[in-house]
């Protein structure tokens, strides 16, 4: 059977999902058959004489910028009768399409415990209460079949395309996502002034995971760029940061009095502090390579040592516009000799944009 990949999105960027799996199918010398609807969520794509290893090796030489979710497998298959033919028993069809699996290379289990998930739409929610039914029956179904194990380290999915279809397929521990339809779930804090902390907070899970300790600690300094109201901030206070939050406008009370926290009234394309900093974050309401020069400025130059930044992406070429964002960070970056790893990701918490990362390696 045709290997496919599965790319969990945003509703709206199944097109730059789709240029996002060509570029690694590109890179792992095949081609890939895209079906791209949009508003859908989701792009299921045919992969071409496909080769495990090649295709993982191409994950990490270009990780997807707008996928949530990637992992592959085999499907669309049936596993509900049609309609008025009594109950159905959609355990054993996907049972057998995981016993199909399991015999073809890159799929070996045992496995985890399978995620059963669907589109971020409102029709994928639908499917939810489904999913759920399904989750514990179906990993006692491959468990009673030796094919799961808690201290595998493949997670197999499941992506319910609709209430009789399902993909499935199995992905890679370092190449798919930690969270179920790549989604965190994370809490809100009480304290924190605005909803976009949680963009920050995503950012960081994602991009340094379990590194965070010892990229982002306390005691060291940071400057917040575009800070009011103050919520990415208060993410970075709340770890013991010292952090010049800078913005004409007004922080939220609980956080200009944070003795953590300097609030600097300047204009944050212009201000530079005395000393050098290991972080800047900038969320500023800019044209994407306005943000791009300004925080290459700041890394060649050795004011930041790391960054976190949000890019806007209003235009319609939005993923050609976030790669001439990179190729600007990299070659400032080269120039100045410094060597970093930089990143983009559309986060769960991000809209028409996509957050970008930069890590000295020394």
């Amino acid at each position: 059977m045709p290997t496919v990949a599965i790319a969990l999105c945003r509703a709206g960027f199944e097109a730059e999902a789709a240029a996002d799996l060509g570029a690694i199918a590109a890179h792992a010398r095949t081609t890939v058959d895209a079906t791209v609807v949009p508003g859908s969520a989701c792009v299921i794509a045919r992969i071409e004489h496909a080769d495990a290893s090649a295709w993982r090796r191409a994950v990490h030489a270009h990780p997807p910028i707008f996928v949530r979710s990637l992992w592959t497998g085999t499907g669309p298959h049936s596993i509900a009768p049609p309609r008025g033919a009594g109950r159905p028993d959609r355990i054993a069809p996907l049972a057998a399409a995981f016993a199909d699996l399991a015999t073809m290379p890159g799929h070996r289990a045992p496995w985890l415990p399978p995620w059963i998930e669907y589109a971020d739409t409102n029709e994928g929610k639908a499917l939810s209460t489904l999913a759920r039914s399904l989750d514990a029956r179906l990993a006692g179904a491959l468990r009673e079949r030796g094919f799961v194990a808690d201290d595998a380290r493949r997670r197999p999915h499941v992506l319910l395309v609709d209430g009789a279809t399902a993909c499935v397929g199995t992905a890679d521990p370092d190449i798919g996502s930690p969270w179920p339809l790549g989604i965190p779930r994370l809490r809100m804090p009480r304290e924190a002034p605005s909803r976009s902390t949680q963009k920050l907070a995503e950012a960081i899970a994602v991009f340094l995971g379990g590194r965070e300790q010892a990229l982002m600690h306390e005691g060291q300094a940071a400057v917040d760029l575009g800070a009011a109201p103050g919520g990415w901030t208060w993410q970075l206070a709340s770890r013991g940061l010292q952090v010049a939050a800078v913005d004409n406008g007004a922080l939220a009370p609980s956080i200009a009095r944070d003795p953590n926290v300097e609030h600097v009234r300047a204009d944050g394309l212009r201000w530079r502090p005395k000393r050098a900093v290991e972080w800047l974050v900038c969320d500023i309401v800019e044209k994407p390579m306005r943000v791009a020069v300004l925080v290459a400025d700041w890394l060649a130059s050795g004011t930041a040592r790391n960054a976190i930044f949000n890019l806007k992406l209003p235009m319609k070429k939005r993923r050609d516009e976030v790669l001439r964002c990179g190729e600007q960070i990299r070659d400032r970056l080269d120039a100045a000799r410094i060597e970093a790893t930089l990143a983009f990701r559309q986060l769960y918490h991000d809209r028409e944009e996509v957050t970008g990362c930069v890590l000295r390696k020394r």
